[in-house]
């Protein structure tokens, strides 16, 4: 089974990520955390794909007009208090161990080298095939 987590983080005043104002050694720390969780999930083999992304003030939210022209709007979360810095692809035999996998995610340590807690938003990857119609 596969499943998306989806690291949330909290939304900055500026839309950037807080952990670019963590002390050099925190912020090392918490990189460091995340690193040794994806070499973890590698060798357990399964992890499938990961990775972050830029910040909310890089982001751009795109819709058709009337004339399916793509207008842009600036970030997608213009409401919202955290966004979505990352993900992780993995291949799993339960639901359960997703949610195992997530948990150790969330615990990434913060500025004070404490756990974080931070959302992960965990989804099964649903495959839908062309030929077939249907979802699988």
């Amino acid at each position: 089974m596969k499943f998306i987590l989806m690291m949330h983080a909290p939304w900055g005043e500026t839309g950037d990520w807080q952990i670019f104002k963590y002390p050099p050694q925190s912020f090392e720390k918490h990189i460091e955390f995340l690193t040794e969780l994806n070499r973890e999930l590698e060798k357990e083999g399964v992890l499938v794909a990961i990775d972050g992304l830029a910040p909310p003030n890089q982001a751009k939210l795109v819709k058709a007009n009337a004339r399916g022209g793509p207008p842009t709007t600036d970030g997608p979360f213009p409401e919202s208090k955290e966004f979505l810095a990352g993900w992780w692809l993995i291949d799993v035999e339960s639901p359960e161990k997703a949610y195992e996998i997530a948990g150790r995610a969330s615990a990434a340590p913060g500025p004070d080298g404490k756990p974080l807690n931070m959302g992960i938003e965990v989804r099964q990857v649903i495959s839908g095939s062309p030929t077939e119609g249907r979802l699988r």
